[in-house]
């Protein structure tokens, strides 16, 4: 099979902070991990040592063949403390963000994946509504000393993801933290109690939900105050929700309660992020299993690599502006497995492009101009990324 995509079309990888920087000790999934009888499998610990190793890593990105990196900065190392910032983790990801420029990289940075500071998820966290303007007291902060040098912004990564898990019947409709002895100890530790204690993946679905869906609606006008001007737009967990004939009514609901307040907010985001593994079928009593003859890959989900291409479409009808694809793989330890499903899945995503949607991978990078620039030749140009970053950083 052979297919040509755009020329510019910009191919990237992503991190979350928690999962590669190591050491993220005043976030609340730290805690959670340390906590006597902990839902985690194990700790992250040092993780892969991103956090020193960031220049080789970004290096290697480059040797790749790659030309953008979304990664998450940790609002527990910038926020460790409610109002207490920290200049030396912002410099931190400025040199990040530096050092994806200077490999010509282009640096996407998510403001929120998943892990909160403790003090966050302490006082109510992603439950609390209330705590949407401790959020964008954040994004003002790390924008003002980041933006001028970041290409893209996401705000929350998968927002909606705990809704989604929810309508597919993965998590109870109240969520997982009355359910083990350790998150209510956990809850203890940050010296609050488990029904105020709000950590993402943890606390109810749908209240997380609205609140992250404020969040992120009142973010994008922060984000965008500057410096910079870079694109803003959320990430959203989406499977390929697919109806047996009788199913077409709970399918349309887990869309209405998982994809669409997200989708409808983003009219007014400069792109959508689609986030998509597989898929979850829907018959008349509601979700359906895994279809016989379909593999079922060790996450648990079936080989499904044509989900893509309808995540990408529902988004393109629903939100009406441009689609990037931020995350899409296989969990497997079959190679020959990996390279089929990224064969089909790259398949179902140039056919979308065929069909004219805006998918667009590449990202602009835009460069602002003095007034006086636009009209007048002699006039000083503003500094370059190289400049400014030296200039911010301190000695």
């Amino acid at each position: 099979m052979a297919f040509e995509f755009p020329k510019g079309f910009v191919w990237g990888t992503a991190t979350a902070a928690h999962q590669v920087e190591g050491n993220n000790v005043n976030s609340d999934f730290w805690l959670l991990e340390h906590t006597k009888g902990t839902l985690f499998q194990e700790p992250s610990g040092d993780a892969v040592d991103h956090f020193h190793r960031y220049p080789q890593d970004i290096a290697m990105l480059k040797q790749l063949g790659f030309n953008a990196y979304r990664f998450s900065i940790e609002w527990a190392r910038i926020e460790p403390e409610e109002g207490h910032f920290s200049t030396a983790a912002l410099d931190h990801y400025r040199r990040m963000l530096a050092a994806c420029l200077e490999h010509g990289i282009k640096p996407c940075v998510t403001y929120h994946h998943f892990t909160s500071p403790r003090w966050f998820s302490a006082d109510g966290g992603w439950e609390d509504h209330n705590n949407v303007d401790r959020f964008l007291r954040y994004c003002e902060r790390a924008t003002a000393h980041l933006g001028d040098l970041i290409d893209t912004a996401y705000t929350i990564n998968e927002a909606n993801l705990m809704a989604t898990l929810a309508v597919s019947k993965i998590v109870p409709a109240a969520g997982f933290k009355s359910r083990s002895d350790s998150v209510a100890e956990s809850a203890r530790l940050c010296g609050t109690t488990l029904e105020r204690f709000g950590p993402f993946f943890l606390g109810h679905p749908m209240k997380i939900r609205d609140t992250m869906l404020a969040a992120h609606r009142r973010a994008r006008d922060v984000l965008k105050s500057g410096p910079g001007t870079f694109g803003v737009g959320v990430t959203l967990a989406m499977q390929d929700y697919q109806a047996i004939l009788g199913g077409e009514k709970h399918r349309d609901h887990a869309r209405a309660e998982s994809f669409d307040p997200f989708l409808e907010v983003a009219q007014k985001d400069d792109f959508v992020g689609v986030q998509t593994y597989s898929r979850h079928r829907y018959g008349p009593e509601g979700v359906l299993g895994p279809e016989a003859g379909v593999p079922v890959l060790i996450m648990g989900y079936e080989f499904w690599p044509e989900a893509i291409g309808a995540t990408v479409r529902y988004a393109a009808q629903k939100a009406r502006v441009p689609i990037y694809v931020t995350e899409n793989g296989i969990g497997t330890t079959d190679d020959t497995q990996r390279i089929e499903y990224e064969r089909r899945a790259l398949a179902a995503v140039v056919k979308c492009i065929e069909e004219g949607l805006r998918l667009r991978t590449a990202i602009r990078h835009r460069r602002r101009r003095s007034r006086d620039a636009d009209t007048d030749p002699q006039a000083e140009r503003p500094l370059s990324w190289k400049d400014r970053a030296r200039q911010s950083l301190r000695p």
